[in-house]
């Protein structure tokens, strides 16, 4: 009987997946929709191009899927974009703000900079978040609501382009305007994501509010 002992052989490695097969994060989309951004402004894309890829981008679910949006285009100052995983921990724009009402009511509205990332919850309480004199740093604002037992209404101006996705469970989230000819392709994107559990979250436009000088404010930001 042999009774030397033998080292246990060594479990095989995890695999690991391939860099364009890694599930998207929220910075990798940040800086793919600059890039769609950046291209709409310079005239690399129609208004219905820049439609389309942005609805794709909020879409798919990894990386490779998000490089292929871009492949055709130069990333800011010229030269290609890194490949998406390889993205900064910091998203741009900042750290997300941070809105909560719970059993109160809480506002952002006037002469405001929202940034990229802006989540509101309500729980049992309102928020609103009114956009039609906020200052817009980037091309994409996005916007993520949980409501319970409460209400969301978030109002932009009426030539901002204003997309949503999200459900309700016994309750309503409702983005009104989208696909409204009259919105200039040059403006800001508001993208709405929420969940209403016995609550409501409503994003229009108010009309007669507009942002008049964005495709200058573009071509200068591009220029500097």
């Amino acid at each position: 009987m042999d009774l030397e002992k033998h080292p246990a052989a060594p479990a095989p490695a995890p695999a690991t997946a391939a860099p364009t097969e890694l599930r998207a994060s929220d910075a990798d989309r940040d800086r793919i929709a600059q890039i769609l951004g950046d291209a709409l402004a310079e005239g690399r894309l129609t208004a219905e191009e820049h439609s389309d890829r942005l609805d794709t981008l909020y879409a798919v679910k990894t990386v490779g899927e998000l490089e292929a949006l871009v492949r055709d285009l130069p990333a800011p100052g010229g030269v290609h974009a890194p490949p998406a995983y390889a993205a900064p921990a910091t998203a741009p724009g900042g750290p997300a703000e941070t809105i909560v009402a719970v059993c109160s009511s809480s506002a952002r509205k006037g002469r405001w900079r929202p940034g990229a990332h802006t989540r509101a919850i309500s729980v049992m309480g309102d928020i609103n978040i009114d956009l039609t004199e906020a200052v817009f740093e980037q091309q994409v604002t996005e916007i993520n609501v949980t409501c319970v037992l409460g209400n969301v209404e978030v109002l932009v101006p009426e030539n901002v382009t204003l997309r949503g996705y999200g459900s309700g469970v016994l309750g309503n989230f409702d983005v009104r305007g989208e696909g409204r000819g009259e919105t200039d392709p040059q403006a800001p994107v508001v993208i709405v994501r929420g969940f209403a559990l016995l609550g409501n979250i409503e994003a229009r436009p108010k009309l007669g509010a507009r942002l008049v000088d964005l495709a200058r404010k573009l071509r200068k930001r591009l220029d500097g």
